[in-house]
Order: structure tokens, then sequence, then C-alpha cells
């Protein structure tokens, strides 16, 4: 235990705070969506990405390079980021199909110990988290109406409006429930005497 202010501090505590977080990577999941033409193109939202930078990437693609369909995917903390854009291009363009779904993945964090022991090896602790996820489907051609997360294209009279410096309506419907078997695990920690290489996921940060 250690001290601080006459208070002894949990040891597990101290611990964690000689631990700096080095790495962090996503699972990689196929969409959730069938039929998808192989070359569609996926905003990969992060927390950090700028919603403008995002936006003018996925407008090109949509207008000037004439995509029918580009899905807009994000987790955790980025699951609003995610929303925002894809309602901010539904208002642009007009005419969209949405197809919503919700699931959970894995997200990978690799903590290295900043206080490693004398004479002793680095270590490094490696924990899995759980978290939410939200992927939407936007297309110009009709989608199966009867699916799960299907949302018919907006009156046109709300298309077209500039969005980027207001705020959003968010869904006009509630999210879908995750399936059950997707519901977030117990967080598992692995702590390992040397670094443990994990691949990292690319995204769309500054397109």
């Amino acid at each position: 235990m250690a001290a601080e202010g006459g208070r002894a501090k949990p040891v597990a505590q101290s611990r964690m705070e000689n631990f700096r977080k080095v790495r962090t990577s996503e699972e990689e999941m196929p969409l959730p969506f069938p039929d998808l033409p192989p070359d569609v193109v996926e905003m990969k939202v992060k927390e950090g990405s700028k919603i403008r930078n995002l936006m003018n990437f996925a407008m090109a693609q949509m207008e000037l390079k004439g995509r029918r369909q580009i899905v807009f995917s994000g987790c955790g903390r980025a699951v609003t980021k995610t929303i925002t854009c894809v309602e901010i291009m539904k208002r642009k363009l007009g005419g969209l199909h949405q197809v919503t779904k919700v699931r959970y993945k894995t997200v990978l964090e690799v903590w290295e110990n900043q206080d490693p022991p004398p004479n002793g090896p680095a270590q490094n602790m490696t924990v899995h988290k759980n978290v939410p996820s939200i992927c939407i489907l936007l297309s110009r051609d009709p989608l199966d109406p009867n699916q799960t997360g299907y949302q018919p294209p907006e009156p046109q009279h709300e298309a077209g409006e500039d969005t980027l410096g207001s705020s959003t309506k968010g869904l006009k419907r509630p999210l879908p429930p995750p399936c059950e078997e997707l519901l977030p695990k117990k967080l598992q920690v692995q702590v390992s005497d040397s670094p443990r290489g994990t691949g990292t996921t690319a995204g769309q940060q500054d397109h």
C-alpha cells in the first residue's frame, strides 16, 4: 500500500499509474450488409476524425465518382460522430435509403510499464475491450424495406441543407439492439514480459 496525505492508496491503483497506453487496434469484422459491391467505400470514423474532412471525401465519392452506396462505421466514442456524418450526407444528397446495424467489436489496447523492475524485462499489459459499434449503409438504390434497421429516404424538402455548422437531430428511429451473443464480455487483461505485436486498423482520419 502506498501512502498519500495520510491515506493508503490501493496497490492495484498505484501500479496502474505506472502504465501508459502505447497502441490501440480494432478487431477486423466484415460489414454486416449482404450483396455489397466489392469496391464499396467504407468511411471508418475515429474519435479524432474531422467531420469536414470526412464529408469532403465522402461527398466526392458519391457526387464526382458516381458511387451508388457508401458505408459509415465507428465504434466507442466515435459512434456519435458517425451518426452526425450520416445525417449530413442525407440532407445534402437526399433520396438515400438507409440501413443501420449495431453490434459489438473488440478493441485491443497495449499498455507499457513506465517503471519496470530493476534488471528485469519491460512489462506490457494487453487489455481487450468489447465496445459498441455502428455500421450505416446509405444507398441511392432501393433497399429491402423489411430488413432490420431500414429507414426510407427523407422528404426531398429536407435535402440540401448545410448542416456542417448546425446541430443534427440524430437517427429518427431507435437503434436496433445488438444480438444477444454479442453482449459485452468481462474485461480480459493479459500481462506479458515482452511487447506483443498487434495489427492496426486503418481509418479515415484526414479524408
